[in-house]
């Protein structure tokens, strides 16, 4: 039996996707001459996450089967002081788990990337831009050290702020990549401050040593304030986390990020931006578990954005937003279980998210082709007969996400409710109910959007804006109004294999991963005083025999209370949304304007911190710095020089005069002191 991995073969997963990206990226655009085409720029970046997925999935079979470990470091940077900066890998069943839904949802990308960029000048480009990504993830989530952890969680932000803004010659696309940016420096100086506190107190970036010394840090204090240093770390490392995981407040540029093509929509979306939070708290659970503080500012934070967020996906009209805004929430709902210390839970609903929400974001993208680049599922309708394998996969995972029995969803979701219910924090009565109702909101949002784009009545023709989805980057041939049709097979395949896990991982992977040792030496819960997890573990009779009893549960008829809702609406009797949006103008006006969020940072946070920077400018730099000190001095020795030049006329009678008069003041001077 194996007891470690090799590190040349962990060093591979992530320097073969680095490869391709270097190549494409050079050689096949402009920058380098364009020397390799299309073809084998999309081959090379293919079989480089290809490569990835493999070693990943061997490294998975070795960790799971054979009990496999690694955690050691491959190549020291420096020393300062006693402080190692280093590039090393830790892997255990979370990072194994994690390495294969990176690289298996990042090839599905890169397939799916060749149908749908193919009329893009950009093509080559977006292939390297794509495979730095999965790099750069890869980095994030094999680290053994916070300083690795924070050169994949900038690197991360720094090529999806390139792919949001991938058309950089539309303005939209320009703002919501930078505005993503702006949002995850935000976050992350939070986590800096974190990273630095641990630093300060711990004197180490390992995570091995720092979890070493986690009992002293919990018993310190935070200078200056009655608060517990390990609160503090732990709050500043989750605003990080809020960042680049969208919980509210700080979630305002995901939605926006849908101006970037649909394969990058669904790789932040799914198994790798979005989700580096998650797992940083998860993997951080040791500090975490030290402060019930901490983990009940989680909960609370989880639980506005899993409801809040799922508010804001029923009255959107573009189909990737409705599914962009569903996973606010589900990010929410991963965050819930953070800070109710189901830390397996969370990581185990990342899995099963990645699988469906990337196969709901690339169906979208095959409607969207199959449209003729329309994004409105206002002028969509009947797509059905003419799209069935995107059809049938969409309903596949409409029915993850939403949490039907037996599908992948389902065991997450549920898992993460009776985790909740069963938390002994103060604030587990809010994000219980906020969890509760999300089901309903999630099921209603879900199946509006797949009621009108895939029955009822054919809309496309009636289109009043043919040609101008967000993704007109692409030459619709001017058939604005012509019959959809389904897209090829490297925009369908990719589809049916994301399909296949939507419905089967959870049922295959809750045991081990909730209940057995999978993750079991990676996240570590203190039980006796966060017991959720183990009084969930007495309830569970198997897979099946959850999948039964859930068909008497509060979570089944919400779930199905929402599709019934949207069916009626919808289909049935499609006056009564807008009876309802005209009774209920204004909670639609604040929905419409997403809370005032976005207009509370551009006017209030924006504005204030440019007034600061002008005051700061005028007041501090010209005003104190230029005018008081600068200009101060120069006119002082310009006002001195001027007098003491009016004794360097240059005669020589008039110094032989002064030199008389200074010994006459030195006589009387020393007379007057001997007397």
């Amino acid at each position: 039996m194996s007891t470690t991995l090799s590190a040349s073969t962990l060093l591979a997963v992530p320097l073969a996707p680095l490869a391709g990206a270097i190549l494409a990226g050079v050689l096949g655009t402009t920058f380098g001459g364009n020397v390799i085409g299309r073809r084998t720029s999309h081959t090379l970046t293919i079989l480089g996450v290809l490569i990835a997925f493999v070693l990943s999935a061997m490294t998975l079979k070795s960790v799971a089967v054979d009990g496999a470990r690694f955690n050691e470091t491959i190549y020291e940077w420096m020393v300062v002081g006693g402080l190692k900066m280093e590039i090393g890998f830790m892997v255990d069943g979370l990072t194994a788990m994690m390495m294969c839904v990176v690289t298996f949802v990042s090839l599905m990308v890169h397939i799916y990337t060749i149908g749908y960029m193919e009329e893009d000048a950009g093509y080559n480009r977006f292939f390297a831009y794509i495979s730095l990504f999965t790099f750069s993830m890869l980095m994030l989530v094999m680290s053994n050290n916070l300083l690795q952890l924070f050169f994949g969680w900038e690197a991360v932000g720094l090529v999806s702020y390139l792919l949001i803004g991938f058309w950089f010659n539309k303005p939209t696309a320009i703002f919501a990549n930078m505005k993503a940016f702006l949002v995850n420096r935000v976050g992350d100086f939070g986590f800096i401050l974190g990273i630095g506190l641990i630093v300060a107190y711990a004197g180490t970036l390992n995570y091995t040593e720092v979890f070493a010394k986690a009992g002293e840090l919990g018993g310190l204090g935070f200078p200056g304030t009655d608060w517990m240093l390990i609160t503090v770390i732990c709050i500043c490392l989750f605003i990080g986390a809020m960042g680049k995981s969208a919980q509210f407040p700080l979630h305002v540029w995901l939605p926006d990020s849908m101006e970037g093509p649909t394969p990058i929509s669904a790789l932040i979306h799914a198994a790798t931006m979005v989700t580096a939070g998650i797992f940083m708290v998860a993997r951080m659970s040791p500090l975490f578990e030290l402060s019930d503080t901490a983990l009940n500012f989680i909960m609370v934070i989880g639980a506005i954005t899993a409801l809040f967020m799922g508010f804001l996906g029923i009255i959107q009209n573009d189909i990737k937003r409705v599914v962009a805004y569903s996973t606010l929430s589900q990010l929410g709902y991963m965050t819930v279980a953070l800070g109710a210390s189901a830390y397996s839970v969370a990581v185990f609903h990342l899995m099963t998210h990645a699988f469906f929400k990337a196969l709901l974001f690339l169906a979208a993208g095959s409607v969207i082709i199959g449209m003729h680049h329309n994004q409105d599922i206002r002028w969509m309708g009947g797509v059905r007969k003419y799209m069935p394998i995107t059809w049938i996969t969409s309903l596949l995972g409409t029915l993850a996400l939403i949490g039907t029995p037996l599908f992948a969803g389902f065991y997450s979701k549920d898992s993460i409710i009776e985790a909740v219910h069963f938390s002994n924090l103060p604030a587990s009565g809010f994000a219980y109910f906020a969890v509760l109702a999300g089901v309903f909101v999630t099921s209603f949002y879900s199946f509006r959007l797949y009621f009108l784009v895939f029955h009822g009545k054919e809309r496309y023709d009636q289109n009043p804006d043919a040609h101008h989805g967000h993704d007109d980057h692409h030459d619709d041939h001017g058939h604005g109004a012509a019959k959809p049709h389904e897209t090829p097979w490297v925009v369908t395949v990719p589809l049916l294999l994301l399909a296949i896990p939507s419905v089967v991982i959870g049922f295959m992977t809750i045991q081990p991963m909730l209940f057995g040792d999978f993750l079991k030496d990676a996240i570590h819960i203190n039980a006796a005083l966060h017991p959720a997890l183990a009084k969930f573990a007495e309830e569970f009779h198997g897979p099946l025999a959850m999948a039964l009893h859930a068909f008497s549960t509060a979570p089944f008829y919400l779930a199905l209370a929402g599709a019934v809702s949207a069916w009626y609406m919808y289909l049935v009797n499609p006056a009564v949304p807008a009876a309802i949006g005209r009774a209920l103008k204004p909670i639609v006006t604040l929905l419409e304007n997403k809370y005032y969020l976005d207009w509370f940072n551009e006017n209030v946070l924006a504005r204030g911190a440019r007034a600061l920077g002008t005051g700061l400018w005028k007041g501090g730099d010209r005003g104190v710095i230029e005018g008081g000190v600068v200009n101060a001095s120069w006119k002082l020795v310009g006002a001195v020089s001027s007098v003491v030049r009016q004794a360097q006329s240059g005669y020589l009678y008039h110094y032989a005069l002064m030199m008389i008069v200074g010994v006459l003041l030195f006589m009387t001077y020393f007379v007057w002191l001997a007397k």
